[in-house]
């Protein structure tokens, strides 16, 4: 792998959104640290995805966030981006849910972008340059009765988010956060929505385009809260 190329660590790999932000990243000349707890299909995602490299994590726990990015430093040199794509996420109100539910995605939607970005942003502070985003949704702003186990998790992201770039912007560091308002295009919702036309969900390999825009973003003209649905998506 050539170590001159910048790196972009994206964690919630999976075949849909991560997977197209992977490949956005890839396209642009980028190297690709891919971080899920899914080992075999990150596996395949490697194999399909030039200039990336898996590595099996489970980002709650800071054991193994560690040992994955000492890997990546020694394999691809220092993230000068990271993406914070892994969801936690669970229906039901707050009669319904289990606390541990909500304490599991908490720990997957806030706490380990805490953990990310405390272990990348010193280099990156120090190159005076980087960028974080984390990808949201409509819950990081309203809080709907059957997303009691979800809603806060994704408003505490957001608002650890806007903290981090109130501290980094002055620092040359880009954090964002981009909401994503609509149901994303993958095999699960298409079942769950088989009579739903095709404008109706929101393309993953879109949702990489604006992530990548956002990320080179011109520093003059900076966004934090970034909102993409569907043009047909009522709101």
């Amino acid at each position: 792998m050539n170590k001159q190329m910048p790196v972009a660590l994206v964690t919630g790999v999976g075949p849909g959104t991560g997977a197209a932000i992977a490949r956005r990243f890839s396209q642009g000349g980028y190297a690709l640290a891919m971080l899920a707890r899914n080992g075999e299909r990150l596996g395949v995602l490697e194999r399909e995805i030039g200039n990336s490299h898996a590595y099996r994590c489970d980002v709650t726990d800071e054991a193994q966030l560690d040992r994955a990015i000492e890997a990546i430093r020694t394999d691809l040199g220092e993230p000068s981006v990271l993406i914070h794509n892994a969801v936690g996420g669970a229906f039901g109100n707050f009669m319904e849910i289990e606390p541990e539910v909500l304490n599991r995605n908490f720990q997957v939607n806030t706490m380990a972008l805490l953990y990310l970005a405390r272990r990348l942003a010193p280099a990156m502070i120090e190159a005076g340059r980087g960028a974080i985003v984390a990808s949201g949704n409509t819950s990081a702003l309203r809080g709907k009765a059957n997303f009691a186990g979800f809603a806060p998790t994704k408003a505490a992201q957001r608002i650890l988010a806007e903290s981090m770039a109130r501290e980094l912007g002055p620092k040359g560091i880009h954090v964002a956060y981009v909401l994503i308002d609509a149901v994303i295009d993958l095999e699960w919702t298409r079942k769950r929505w088989p009579d739903a036309a095709d404008d109706f969900f929101i393309k993953p390999a879109a949702i990489a385009d604006e992530v990548w825009h956002v990320v080179h973003q011109d520093r003059s003209a900076w966004s934090f809260n970034v909102e993409v649905r569907p043009f047909r998506e009522s709101w």
